[in-house]
């Protein structure tokens, strides 16, 4: 089976050709077009400008995935397409293309959650994962844990009650000064601070986004403000708007370990209470070295199998769309012209479960 998808929930135009067979897949293309150059003069994404950027991006994209894959369109038996959650004037560019495609094409339409995509890619790279798993989403708009029983059936058991981690490092990054997004820069940094032996060095006592209850929740608001006060605080201190290369690392570093320890813990208890063998971390966040490491090892305390995409697979892309929308396939889950772009998970849920129980019926 051939699978074309398209991705387009924020700032990144991606569409992917995708061989499926018997649950295996192989990539045959995976274009993205980033806009990060565009998006790193305000400092975060504008979703007007994300829109128009898509308009003008997604059929280059589309026509070059084709061409890399070395298919015709009447090679493609299954359009898959990210249709929620995300900024709705970007998912509307990619749902606009995907419905045309497949309507002219004369294929079924896949309705791909953003956030369970995320999770599929991890099926492209570990042929031996299989439901029941539990899979932790980490991106600039989600935290969220999921306990997964089938291939299109997700439970969300633990969540942040206000901002995401990824949202945090990169509002954190900027009032640090560091170039847009930040993720990638504060890991840097972070590696610098762990790698000095000094058991002296500067360090930061911030507050755990591990909720204190017996919740699976996290919260990193509280983190993200603590943080930001320490950068005004040792700014002010020394009446400077450059901070000490020392101060920076130290930042990073209390911050990335306090994240990572935060969501260790509640990994750890919702591996225990549940029973669940099997760990997937996903998410543009989990492309982080420090937080792939410390899951790991949590993962090895509880002799628990652990599966995180390569780092290419981690960000926004259609591979994974594909990869979703063929489990979606298999379980006679599509939608039909009349599919819209929806902006919140709760909406996504309502809609596929609708699909699920046409499906059935």
């Amino acid at each position: 089976m051939i699978l074309f998808a398209i991705e387009s929930s924020c700032d990144e135009t991606s569409a992917a050709v995708v061989k499926a067979e018997e649950g295996r897949f192989t990539v045959l293309s995976d274009i993205i077009s980033s806009q990060i150059a565009i998006h790193a003069l305000y400092g975060g994404v504008v979703p007007e400008i994300a829109s128009r950027a898509h308009c003008e991006a997604v059929t280059n994209v589309a026509r070059e995935a084709v061409r890399e894959a070395g298919i015709g369109l009447s090679d493609i038996d299954a359009v898959a397409v990210t249709f929620a959650p995300g900024l709705i004037g970007s998912l509307l560019v990619g749902v606009s293309f995907a419905k045309s495609l497949a309507v002219t094409l004369g294929v079924p339409l896949i309705p791909v959650n953003h956030i369970e995509g995320h999770v599929a890619a991890a099926y492209i790279e570990h042929e031996e994962l299989a439901p029941p798993y539990l899979a932790l989403v980490v991106s600039g708009g989600h935290t969220s844990l999921y306990r997964v029983p089938d291939y299109t059936t997700f439970e969300e058991i633990g969540a942040s009650r206000d901002d995401a981690c990824g949202e945090a490092f990169d509002k954190v990054g900027r009032v640090m000064g560091l170039p847009y997004p930040g993720g990638a820069a504060m890991d840097k940094l972070a590696a610098e601070y762990f790698a000095d032996p000094d058991p002296q060095k500067l360090s930061f006592p911030f507050p755990s986004p591990a909720v204190g209850d017996d919740s699976f929740d996290f919260s990193f608001s509280g983190l993200k403000t603590a943080v930001i006060n320490t950068i005004h605080n040792e700014k002010q201190k020394r009446k400077t708007d450059d901070l000490p290369e020392a101060v920076r690392r130290a930042v990073a570093g209390s911050f990335t370990k306090t994240v990572c320890d935060g969501i260790s813990k509640k990994l750890a208890a919702a591996l225990r209470e549940t029973g669940i063998k099997t760990l997937v971390l996903a998410g543009g966040v989990a492309a982080n070295s420090h937080l792939r490491r410390a899951i790991a090892e949590t993962c090895r305390r509880r002799k628990v199998a652990f599966c995180v995409p390569s780092l290419g697979l981690c960000g926004d892309n259609a591979a994974m769309i594909a990869a979703a929308g063929y489990h979606l396939l298999r379980a006679g889950i599509t939608a039909d012209s009349a599919l819209n772009a929806l902006a919140s998970d709760a909406a996504a849920d309502e809609y596929l479960a609708t699909c699920k129980a046409r499906s059935t019926s």
